[in-house]
């Protein structure tokens, strides 16, 4: 099922599609070669009509080259496109009744911001959550970031996959793996880089230099 090749991604990227001069089934055939393993398409800028024949293009990059395609938010545009999941907010539909809706092979991701929302997350259907933002983000603004010890407490009560995102780069993502991550969620990491594919690299080898 799709939803047990989630544990064994360790990058997850979230990118938005409003920059068109960018080719986007290059860019996703590039990262997704250089080590992404699961991309989400987070886009609030665009029509219906233009979401859904994005997403379809973000699908079939997604699928030709091996990854996973979640969308953000929209349960809708993520049936329409042939995506894989939807990543869902605290404030957003709960994964139960979203989960009655989609069917089993559905994945469901959901965002957690304290440790009573990881525990909670636990007793839903989710297939794994987003923990974070561990520093502050524009992408996030006004969401004060939750540090580490929101990582620490995930590795210990946490009984799905989970994300450390927000803010993650090359420069911290090590301390975010000892701080008990086992895989992490970024953006602007690989989406704003000059070389998003060498940016994945870095990030993956970056992830495996524990801190002491």
């Amino acid at each position: 099922m799709r939803r047990d090749l989630v544990a064994d991604v360790r990058l997850y990227l979230v990118t938005g599609a409003s920059d068109t001069t960018r080719d986007y089934a290059a860019f996703l055939a590039a990262v997704i070669e250089a080590g992404v393993g699961m991309v989400q398409l987070r886009e609030k800028g665009l029509t219906d009509k233009k979401l859904i024949a994005v997403a379809r293009v973000f699908a079939e990059a997604c699928r030709d080259n091996g990854a996973l395609f979640i969308v953000n938010d929209r349960i809708d545009v993520a049936l329409l496109s042939g995506a894989d999941g939807a990543h869902l907010g605290q404030d957003d539909a709960q994964p139960d009744a979203v989960r009655r809706i989609v069917g089993s092979d559905f994945i469901i991701g959901l965002s957690t911001h304290t440790p009573e929302q990881v525990d909670a997350a636990n007793k839903t259907s989710a297939d794994y959550i987003g923990v974070g933002p561990i520093h502050e983000t524009p992408t996030k603004p006004g969401r004060p970031a939750v540090g580490l010890d929101l990582v620490r407490y995930a590795a210990r009560a946490a009984q799905k996959p989970f994300f450390a995102i927000g803010g993650i780069d090359r420069s911290n993502a090590a301390s975010v793996i000892d701080a008990g991550a086992q895989s992490i969620s970024v953006l602007r990491a690989i989406s704003g880089a000059a070389d998003p594919a060498a940016a994945t690299r870095e990030l993956l080898a970056a992830m495996t230099r524990v801190v002491r």
